[in-house]
This record gives C-alpha cells, sequence and structure tokens, in this order.
C-alpha cells in the first residue's frame, strides 16, 4: 500500500464513512425514513392550511366562524400525528398481532352503519356513524388500513413455505370481497374502487398468477357499470364526465368549475386566500376538490408540488419493499403505496376530468378525520419499517 493510500485510510471523511457503512443518500434506511417523514408532514401541514384556504367561506356561512373547519382538522391532525409517532416505534409483530383485531373490527363498524338508527346518510351514502356533536366516523376509510394490514399478515405467514393456489387465494379474496360489497352496499364506490387496488396489490407481491389480474378489472367494470344502471345519479355521473359542458347547470356543474379554479390559477396562482371558486361555485371545495382550490391559488407548480410529495411517499414505501427481507413489510409496504398513491391519482384524475366524480379525498390533504387518521397511521406503520431495516442493516454491519 502507497503512502498516499495509508493516508486516505485514516482520514477524517473515510473515518465518518467507517461509522456510517450505508453511505449517503437513499442507500440509508434511516435517510428514507426521514425522507418519509418529511414528505408526510409538508403534505400534512400544507393540506392543514389548504382545508383553512377552501372552507373558510363555508364554515362562515355555516358556523359562524372562518377557522371552524380549520379547527377541527388541527385536532384529527394532533390526533393523526400523535398517532403515527407511537406506531413508528412500534416492532414489526405488533403489527402482525393487530391484524385480526384491526380486520374485525373494521367488519364490525362496517355492519353497524348499516344498521337502522346508526349509521347515517350523507349526501346518498349511508357510510357515517355518528359520534355526536360536529364528529362523525367513517368506517370505510379506517377498513382500507385494516385490509393491507390483515392480508400481508396472512399471506406473509404462509410465504414461509410452499402455497398453493387456494392458500394464496383463501381467506385474503373472500374477506376483501366482503369488505369492499359492504361498502359497495353503503353506495360508497368510489371508496371500494379504492379498496380493490390495496388486495390486488398484496395479493401481486405475494405472487399471484398474472392471469388473476387480467380477470379482475373487468370484474370491477362489470360491477360498476351494473350498479350504475340501477342509479340516475350515477348514470348523470358517467355522461357529465363524458362532456360535463353539455350538462352544465347539472351533473357536470362540480367538474366544470374545477377546471375552471384550474384554469384561473396559471402558472403561479392568484395567491394563497384568493380563489374565487371557493365562494360557493364549487362544491365541496374543503374535501373532495381541494386540488382545485390548490391549482386555483398555488398555480401549476403548487399542483406539481403537491403530486410530487405524493410520488415521494410512494417511492420511499417501494424502497422498503424492495430492499427488505422479511415477507409482511414488503406486502404491507406495497399496499399502502397503492392505497395513497391510487387514491391521490383518482382524486386528482377526477378533478382534471380524466375519470368520473367517485367522491374520495385527498390523501393527507383534504379535510376529514376519518381519511386523515387511518392514512397518518398507516404511514406510522411504513416509517416503523424503515426504522426495522436500518437497525437490521446497522446489526448486519457490526458483524460482518
Amino acid at each position: 500500500m502507497s503512502t498516499s493510500q495509508r493516508v486516505q485510510t485514516v482520514s477524517p471523511r473515510p473515518r465518518k464513512n467507517s461509522v456510517n457503512p450505508a453511505g449517503r443518500g437513499l442507500r440509508n434506511p434511516l435517510n428514507i425514513y426521514r425522507l418519509l417523514l418529511s414528505a408526510t408532514l409538508f403534505l400534512t401541514f400544507g393540506g392543514l392550511l389548504m382545508v383553512w384556504s377552501a372552507s373558510g367561506v363555508w364554515a362562515q356561512t355555516e358556523f359562524g366562524s372562518p377557522y371552524a373547519l380549520l379547527q377541527r382538522q388541527a385536532t384529527f391532525v394532533g390526533l393523526g400525528l400523535a398517532l403515527m409517532v407511537v406506531l413508528s416505534r412500534m416492532p414489526v409483530a405488533f403489527f402482525m398481532k393487530m391484524s385480526k383485531f384491526l380486520i374485525y373490527g373494521a367488519l364490525a363498524l362496517l355492519l353497524l352503519v348499516l344498521v337502522p338508527g346508526i349509521g347515517v346518510s350523507v349526501n346518498g351514502q349511508q357510510n357515517w356513524i355518528d359520534l355526536g356533536g360536529p364528529f362523525r366516523i367513517q368506517p370505510s376509510e379506517f377498513a382500507k388500513f385494516a385490509l393491507a394490514v390483515w392480508a400481508s399478515a396472512v399471506l406473509a405467514r404462509r410465504l414461509k413455505g410452499p402455497m398453493s393456489l387456494r392458500e394464496l387465494l383463501v381467506p385474503v379474496v373472500p374477506m376483501s370481497l366482503l369488505i369492499i360489497g359492504l361498502v359497495v352496499l353503503e353506495g360508497d364506490l368510489g371508496t371500494a374502487s379504492v379498496m380493490v387496488p390495496i388486495a390486488a396489490a398484496v395479493l401481486f407481491a405475494a405472487g399471484a398468477p398474472l392471469w388473476l389480474f387480467a380477470l379482475a378489472p373487468l370484474g370491477v367494470v362489470a360491477l360498476i357499470a351494473a350498479l350504475s344502471m340501477n342509479s340516475g345519479y350515477r348514470i348523470a355521473r358517467l355522461t357529465s364526465w363524458l362532456d360535463p359542458y353539455s350538462d352544465y347547470m347539472g351533473a357536470g356543474w362540480q367538474v366544470v368549475h374545477g377546471h375552471y379554479a384550474l384554469a384561473s390559477g396559471g402558472l403561479i396562482g392568484v395567491g394563497l386566500g384568493a380563489s374565487r371558486e371557493k365562494w360557493g361555485a364549487l362544491p365541496e371545495a374543503h374535501t373532495d376538490f381541494i386540488f382545485a382550490v390548490i391549482g386555483e391559488e398555488l398555480g401549476l407548480w403548487g399542483t406539481l408540488l403537491t403530486l410530487s410529495l405524493v410520488i415521494i411517499i410512494g417511492a420511499c414505501g417501494l424502497v422498503i419493499a424492495r430492499r427488505t427481507d422479511v415477507a409482511f413489510i414488503r406486502l404491507a409496504s406495497v399496499g399502502v403505496v397503492a392505497w395513497i398513491t391510487g387514491q391521490s391519482l383518482v382524486n386528482i384524475g377526477v378533478v382534471l376530468g380524466l375519470l368520473p366524480v367517485v367522491g374520495v379525498p385527498l390523501p393527507l390533504v383534504s379535510y376529514g378525520g376519518s381519511s386523515l387518521i387511518p392514512t397518518l397511521s398507516a404511514l406510522g406503520m411504513l416509517m416503523a419499517f424503515a426504522r426495522y431495516e436500518a437497525r437490521a442493516k446497522g446489526a448486519k454491519a457490526r458483524s460482518s
């Protein structure tokens, strides 16, 4: 070894790398954790700001204060972040042990929604349970998290040995169909359309045959078509999606004003709080169509930033899934990514007019604790996975 090489091996920079053998960037699982945490916090608090901006006019009219929904959403954010922090410190085995409680709890809540006097109908969909006062719970939102964790736990245990096609599909497919069927029965096709990719992604990551995924979309499309034919407002939504301006004063109103909001924003937006569409023209401005308000107030750059943060969260989840040797981590990470990114793309696609109006919130951004709290819980689980991988990699480095 030359003198220059000897000097290089004892210089401060290599000694720093010897302490951190994973190196810089995304090769270090802790950096994945930090990136995931940063994107989650940025999107959550950015969403809180946009909820205040988008809901102020409506809240003033309904509750006498422009801060009414902001205060509620801040409460949801506080609860969700506290739960996220707690779950991010939990061991992987905790989530597997809790999977049965989660799925049966979600199933019980979905059944309670159908009981007269307990379930509450909102916008023609009986998918809420009244908690008293201004607060309600939407069990189908919690069922997404439960389905992802439970299906991953079941399949992870079976992946330890040879598994037949029947063992792969049962009981995951029947339970998934039961959960999704109850959501459809409550009239919420939007949430059901998001739950299908969750189950499909977990099955795909577990090694399900590709022909299964070729048949599944056909069945989903057939089901949606059959349900739509029996519902006048769903038919109106489909026709207004094809040409929203043909029924401008009717079914196309929301989509058209979503387009107006995006067009008004241009490149840099009209300014935070300066949206004109939120003054009663754009329905659900603080929930399903909050992306339109982001585009109007913050412009193209605001929408691209929002989309970029969603992509970062999804990429972090996929990196965790790709690098782990633990089956449950791989399956659950893929399921959560399919849920959050899939729902985000559906919401954005609806606002852009690329998809029919199905009524799903933008994760971490739209108003509502029923959507926010399970999403933050799922991201807390991903952070726990990243921390586990960092510890595992550190232990491997010390033993080598």
